[in-house]
């Protein structure tokens, strides 16, 4: 069996923030240096190029106006003189060879190689030859130069300007920027990890923050430093993000600890009426049909709210609703008269002048207004008046639900959505619910795409405000706009 190799085996190596960002910067920096180098060298060798040809016209333009004179006779000093800074003169007799050199020395060879190419600037480069250098040769026919051995007839001179040494300039130009740069590079290195470790320090607490919260440390935060930077807005949108997690951990707990005690009270009361006919208390036909009683009383407890939860999980997990034309009018006669029936002591009272037409889920609309209906019938006084209003306005369908009853407390509004929250007033099985039914009117609401509010001022009385979305106008059906 082929064993694996180690390199496969051992984990990727973590890259750092501050790795790329070191890595990143250097690379653009050598990027940078390199290619200004490349660039000034290229500059320089061309300079160097350009003036030694200008510098080997120019002499050549001077020796043409000079000897175009008389008298036909110079001295090869005075030829020296004339064309500075040619650093080379080769003189060609009229025999066609080399009668003699001033300046710096060049082969012979020179002579062959511009034969055919009179009154030209040549240029030799990596001949064999020949060191690198630019040559022009000059016709003389008809001139004497005199030398130190005697006087010469010349048919031509050759001038010559070496740059073999501007290549060697070019060279040690590249040699010290090649130096330069890498000091540069090693600098910038060190100067960059320290400028880095302390711009990145932020972020370093913030990891050890992080990793603090991860352990379990729930109160911990990321540091913020009212500086209005990256890393500040950063720690602060983490911070909200873990306070939103902290609130929905909180909820979850909540919600598992009241749904728990709401279950637990009937399971008890079903356990004890069945212990005590176990145990042989319940002797008599009546007792066993109130002990059935209270039992079928408990699980249709048990069974409503195992509906109210697994609806809620539903509109939590958005779940599609029906999507019907609903009339609101109807839906709210319907419910009005049932509250009339179950609470006849009470005077509830329908507002509907106009049709309201919605696009949503009828049972899930019908659901709202029963429990806004309810609720205000359960947890005010006998004899509260309930007034619900249906209307439209600013293309919305607008429902209200109000009551004269004593109000809620100012610190309890904030908390009336909460599932399985009530008010210390309503906690007696005799008024309270299951602390479901408002939570409910707001996921369903939600899931209809509208808004719901509640308002108490502290004169009393409370209203609960829903507002839905209209349905298109080419939908809804037509008929007459009675009232109910």
């Amino acid at each position: 069996m082929k064993l694996p190799r180690l390199a496969a085996l051992r984990p990727p190596r973590p890259v750092t923030i501050r790795a790329r960002i070191l890595a990143g910067v250097l690379v653009l920096l050598a990027a940078g240096l390199i290619g200004n180098s490349i660039a000034s060298a290229l500059t320089l060798r061309a300079y160097l190029d350009h003036r030694a040809e200008s510098a080997l016209r120019d002499a050549g333009d001077r020796m043409h106006e000079t000897f175009a004179q008389e008298p036909r006779t110079v001295r090869s000093s005075q030829i020296a003189a004339l064309v500075a800074p040619v650093l080379g003169i080769t003189v060609i007799g009229p025999d066609g060879e080399v009668a003699e050199q001033a300046g710096d020395g060049v082969p012979d060879a020179i002579n062959g190689l511009t034969a055919d190419r009179l009154d030209q600037v040549v240029t030799f480069k990596d001949h064999p030859s020949v060191p690198d250098l630019i040559a022009r040769r000059i016709p003389t026919s008809g001139l004497t130069v005199i030398t130190p051995t005697g006087e010469v007839p010349a048919s031509a001179v050759i001038l010559t300007v070496r740059t073999d040494i501007d290549r060697v300039t070019v060279a040690d130009f590249i040699s010290r920027q090649a130096s330069s740069v890498a000091i540069t590079l090693v600098v910038a290195s060190v100067t960059a990890l320290l400028i880095l470790e302390f711009g990145l320090r932020p972020l370093k607490r913030m990891a050890d923050a992080a990793d603090a919260i991860a352990s379990g440390a729930r109160e911990e935060r990321l540091p913020t430093y009212g500086r209005h930077s990256e890393t500040d807005r950063l720690a602060v949108a983490v911070n909200d993000a873990f306070d939103v997690q902290t609130r929905a951990d909180d909820h979850i707990r909540s919600f598992a600890a009241d749904a728990s005690h709401e279950l637990r009270t009937p399971l008890s009361t079903i356990s004890g009426w069945l212990d005590l006919y176990h145990q042989g208390g319940l002797t008599g036909p009546a007792d066993l049909d109130r002990a059935l009683e209270r039992v079928d009383g408990e699980v249709g407890r048990m069974r409503l709210l195992v509906e109210e939860l697994s609806l809620l999980a539903r509109l939590d997990a958005g779940r599609p609703l029906e999507s019907d034309q609903v009339d609101l009018r109807r839906l709210a006669t319907d419910v009005v008269q049932d509250a009339r029936v179950v609470a006849p002591d009470r005077p509830v009272r329908l507002h509907a002048p106009v049709l309201v037409h919605v696009t949503g889920d009828a049972p899930r609309l019908q659901q709202i207004l029963n429990n806004l209906i309810g609720n205000a019938i359960q947890h005010t006084p006998d004899g509260t008046t309930v007034d619900v209003y249906l209307e439209e306005a600013d293309g919305a369908a607008v429902v209200r639900v109000t009551d004269d009853g004593p109000g809620i407390a100012p610190q309890d509004l904030s908390r009336v959505f909460d599932r399985f929250w009530r008010a210390e007033a309503s906690r007696s099985r005799a008024r309270g619910g299951s602390g479901l039914g408002l939570p409910i009117v707001r996921a369903v609401v939600h899931a209809h795409h509208g808004t719901v509010e509640i308002t108490s001022p502290p004169g009393g009385g409370t209203t609960v405000t829903v507002v839905l979305p209209l349905s298109s106008p080419r939908t809804r059906p037509s008929g007459p706009d009675s009232p109910p």
